[in-house]
């Protein structure tokens, strides 16, 4: 489990994240959403590490990361897997390049080693057959396909993903949507996902954790967002006419 307790971030005098508590359990889509300037996006990045948080307090299975050392934090690493918005493949390398990167970055195991873990998790992700082709060879779900293979490489226990669905048609954000989904409880990994897809959020969001102006102002499950009278949330998810009917539509038939 992830546990955040009253984290604090600030840029300047800025205030970003205002004291954020919550939890990640392991085995479900965790998502994040808000408005742009909501502080969503920071939060996943001190969650990863990528920024330091000025106050408060991150565990990773007890494990707090304001106590680890150099060492400890690099194990760490070793243990998140991270979907980047645009894919972040490198087009020089091919697809199974792309996707040993990790293993050569952080094991010391044999290229035949590599190589078979390589098949594994692009087999898992539907793109055996990919392994010599460049990125620029691909479609968007494809490379995002690469991307969720790399991530979970590593046999990660926490899998971050920012923005998965960005710049996907609709048929193919709900295949990555159920990818990510299968792999969260196969591999029983804690999976966080920042995402502003509410598609997404309603099809596969088992925790979801809502930010406004840097405050958790309200977490439930999708279900739990049908029912909610929070006004914050309310106004962010039923501003559409699609979801106030398929809301209206749920409170009637529950």
């Amino acid at each position: 489990m992830i546990v955040v307790e009253n984290l604090i971030k600030k840029f300047g005098d800025t205030a970003v994240l205002k004291g954020i508590s919550t939890t990640f359990e392991k085995g479900k889509t965790n998502m994040i959403i808000g408005q742009s300037g909501s502080g969503k996006t920071v939060f996943l990045k001190c969650l990863v590490g990528l920024h330091t948080a000025d106050g408060g307090i991150i565990s990773f299975d007890g494990r707090k990361h304001i106590d680890m050392t150099i060492k400890t934090r690099r194990q760490l690493r070793k243990e998140i897997g991270m979907v980047f918005q645009g894919s972040a493949l490198y087009d020089s390398l091919t697809v199974e390049e792309n996707v040993m990167f990790p293993l050569k970055m952080f094991t010391n195991d044999g290229q035949k080693a590599m190589l078979h873990r390589v098949n594994e998790v692009l087999e898992r992700v539907n793109l055996a057959d990919a392994n010599y082709k460049y990125p620029t060879e691909l479609s968007g779900g494809m490379q995002k396909r690469v991307a969720i293979a790399r991530a979970i490489v590593m046999n990660p226990k926490y899998l971050f993903c920012d923005e998965p669905n960005s710049g996907l048609d609709p048929q193919t954000a709900i295949v990555i949507d159920n990818l990510i989904q299968e792999i969260t409880k196969e591999y029983e990994i804690i999976t966080v996902i920042n995402s502003h897809d509410m598609n997404s959020v309603m099809e596969i969001g088992e925790k979801i954790i809502f930010l406004k102006n840097g405050v958790l102002a309200w977490e439930g499950t999708n279900k739990d967002m049908f029912k909610t009278d929070n006004e914050a949330i309310v106004d962010f998810v039923y501003s559409s006419n699609l979801f106030k009917k398929v809301r209206e539509a749920y409170l009637k038939d529950n």
